[in-house]
């Protein structure tokens, strides 16, 4: 049983679905309706904490090569990552530039003139130098996730929608999940719930991780198809982000504010911030938003991943804790997850990786957080 139907939880279902019966359930009427709907993902290994980082290169495989009949498209397209910093931030510049980087990636550090020529709106007088992560990618999160459920589907997977949670109890050996119109009983329940994954463990009687779900308003203004070989451009200290999106161009302020499990709604200031900050690097000028959306991305208390079996409560799975890199990492972690729930030994790519699974396990928890 998987609760949740966003990235985590077709990955998870997608990747359990071949080893026995799997049924997702979803509270809202359509899957991927919060976070995972509202994300502009874009495929980097260099993101994350340390436990996390080597999940994005074992996901590499599958987006270059994902299952036959899965997609109807490429999940990735060329798009570039280019950091920008002012003549008092070059030093942060240096520091990211300096992180190991798994093997086939890299990361180049460019002078002003360099960023300039890459994206010729940016002010010479706000740019002192950038980096460059060339083999960032855009992913296609819509056909990413419609290619989970696909293969989820061809392996007799069940998959309910309008379907929240009302309790969660043992079963004998097994559970017994209740929602507002059917009981289902399964060995294993997969907490893939998001912003509500404490609340779901609460439910089960499991104790809670402690996530804290962190809101991130996106916007789109007016662009110009001239502007379609722009990197995804960011401050290096993450007051903003952009990157061309059609004849649009896609903005945030890369706000981190807690808030609660919900459906969050944009704020105007966040919004005007966000223009005033770009603004300022720029000569775009930004006067006009087309559209606004607000999604919860929400961290475990160390930020990494929580990938795995509760040690206080058999048979109940952890899949939280995505913070900013659910997308990228979702074909790795649904793999992972696997291997926990069955016994199986990790895949090649998530061992070439060097994927640890005691660092993301909600094992590491247990000593710390109050009953």
């Amino acid at each position: 049983m998987v609760i949740g139907g966003g990235m985590a939880g077709v990955s998870a279902a997608a990747h359990l679905a071949p080893h026995g019966r799997v049924t997702l359930i979803e509270a809202e009427s359509s899957l991927a309706y919060h976070t995972t709907g509202r994300s502009a993902a874009l495929f980097v290994v260099n993101y994350g904490g340390h436990g996390t980082r080597p999940l994005a290169a074992a996901s590499a495989g599958f987006f270059a090569d994902p299952p036959e009949g899965a997609t109807d498209a490429p999940l990735l397209t060329d798009r570039g990552l280019l950091w920008i910093a002012d003549g008092t931030r070059m030093d942060a510049l240096r520091t990211i530039a300096a992180e190991p980087q798994p093997a086939g990636y890299e990361t180049v550090l460019v002078d002003a003139a360099t960023a300039l020529e890459m994206v010729p709106r940016l002010r010479p007088d706000r740019v002192a130098g950038g980096l460059i992560e060339p083999q960032a990618r855009d992913i296609d999160v819509a056909g990413l996730h419609q290619a989970f459920v696909r293969v989820a589907r061809r392996h007799g997977s069940e998959i309910a929608t309008s379907s929240p949670v009302t309790s969660i109890r043992r079963d004998g050996s097994g559970w017994q999940v209740i929602t507002r119109g059917d009981t289902f009983t399964a060995d294993v329940v997969v907490n893939a719930a998001g912003a509500w994954g404490d609340t779901v463990a609460a439910l089960a009687g499991v104790r809670p991780i402690g996530l804290e779900p962190r809101r991130r308003t996106a916007f789109m203004v007016p662009g110009s198809s001239d502007f379609a070989d722009w990197p995804f451009v960011i401050d290096v200290d993450h007051l903003f982000y952009f990157k061309p999106d059609g004849v649009q161009i896609l903005c945030s302020l890369a706000e981190e504010e807690p808030d609660e499990p919900g459906d969050p709604r944009p704020r105007m200031e966040d919004v005007a911030l966000a223009i005033e900050r770009i603004n300022a690097v720029t000569d775009l000028d930004i006067r006009t938003v087309n559209s606004q959306w607000t999604g919860l991305r929400t961290f475990a208390p160390d930020g990494e991943l929580v990938i795995g079996e509760d040690p206080e409560q058999r048979g109940f799975y952890w899949l939280v804790g995505l913070g900013g890199i659910g997308i990228a990492t979702s074909p790795a972690y649904g793999s992972l997850l696997a291997s926990l729930v069955t016994g199986a030994r990790l895949a090649p790519e998530l061992r070439e990786a060097g994927v640890d699974p005691q660092l993301l396990s909600p094992a590491r928890f247990r000593e710390t957080v109050a009953g």
